[in-house]
């Protein structure tokens, strides 16, 4: 009888299905891991180029406001100037207008009876048009500042000047200097919107320059800045017209504010000169706050930190530093949370009166 046997089958080794979820169900949970330390990877870096660009549109835009304001008072008569008051005067001149007759600040009348300071400080009329920013922190107090200083790039002075007219100047290089001084009309030389300050034997006065030709200058009536006011008594061109051995400094009055732009755009640093047409300087920045420390007449003591110096009686005259804090806000992207950061520094005002605060 033959013995026949079954033959046998050889198991190959495998995996259960419960062993196939259980790796399943690991390995989704690492790639889970995986994930959001890649999404959190992905969200800091995001946050630190916010954070970066932020910083670096601040630091440029506040590093151009401290040399501004650094320069004020420069080339000015000890004290600043008088602008056009008494009979026939017209009201008073204004900063921060353009030749559109747009005015960008609020509040934009020299103070004090017209009077011309190196620094004037703009307590909470900071934004063009009292608009609102809404990203501002409460109490959204927003400020501007005007710093005003002689402007020694073009060299007026080369120039031997005489009045052919009270309203009008004429300007002859004179020939000691050598090469001789630009034309007044090229580029990059005088502008319709200057601010001149002219100095001789009667005085200093200023005007705003509403015609160039070749060689003169004219400061008509009506000017958008309202400083030359023919008709005044005193402290205008005409005033001086008569005075010997007249000199010329271009002035720049430079006007920092915020404007909110229409059609949700975020809010920007604006910078106005004389009556030239203002030009942006930083985007999302979204509070402007100066403060002043300045020295106090009356009590012979400094005063840190004064938020509003014409309010308070104080003399721009006395400012010995401005402090500056801006904030910024960054761009959102992709649905994430924008940062606001701070950044502050201080302004020695050097050309400004000095006074001993430890005396």
């Amino acid at each position: 009888m033959v013995n026949m046997k079954m033959p046998t089958r050889k198991t190959q080794p495998g995996f259960t299905l419960l062993e196939l979820m259980v790796a399943i169900a690991l390995g989704l949970i690492v790639m889970g891991a995986l994930a959001g330390l890649f999404k959190a990877g992905m969200e800091s870096a995001m946050l630190l180029t916010q954070r970066t660009e932020t910083q670096q549109n601040m630091r440029a835009a506040i590093d151009l406001m401290v040399k501004d304001i650094s320069m004020a008072g420069a080339g000015l008569p000890s004290g600043g100037i008088q602008l056009p008051t008494g009979a026939g005067s017209n009201g008073f001149s204004l900063y921060g207008c353009d030749q559109s007759g747009t005015c960008h600040v609020p509040g934009d009348t020299y103070p004090t009876g017209n009077y011309l300071y190196g620094i004037i400080p703009g307590f909470n009329n900071g934004v063009e048009g009292g608009a609102v920013v809404t990203a501002a922190p409460a109490p959204a107090v927003n400020d501007s500042i005007t710093s005003i200083y002689a402007d020694y790039n073009f060299p007026m002075w080369e120039y031997d000047i005489t009045f052919p007219t009270p309203d009008t100047i004429t300007l002859t290089p004179n020939a000691s200097y050598v090469p001789a001084p630009p034309a007044i009309n090229s580029p990059g030389a005088i502008q319709v919107g200057d601010l001149i300050m002219l100095s001789n034997s009667l005085g200093t006065a200023v005007g705003e320059v509403t015609t160039i030709g070749p060689t003169s200058i004219t400061f008509n009536d009506l000017d958008p800045l309202n400083i030359n006011q023919g008709g005044a008594a005193t402290n205008n061109v005409a005033s001086i017209s008569g005075g010997a051995n007249t000199v010329a400094y271009r002035l720049l009055a430079v006007t920092y504010y915020l404007s909110v732009p229409p059609a949700g755009q975020t809010p920007r640093l604006m910078r106005q000169v004389n009556g030239l047409t203002p030009v942006p300087v930083a985007d999302n920045i979204i509070n402007l706050q100066f403060s002043y420390d300045i020295y106090n007449s009356a009590t012979s003591a400094l005063e840190a930190n004064q938020a509003n110096p014409l309010g308070a009686g104080d003399s721009p005259n006395l400012v010995q530093k401005v402090n500056i804090v801006i904030m910024g806000q960054s761009m959102i992207n992709h649905g994430n949370r924008s940062q606001n950061l701070y950044l502050a520094t201080s302004v020695s005002a050097r050309n400004m009166a000095f006074r001993n605060r430890y005396q």
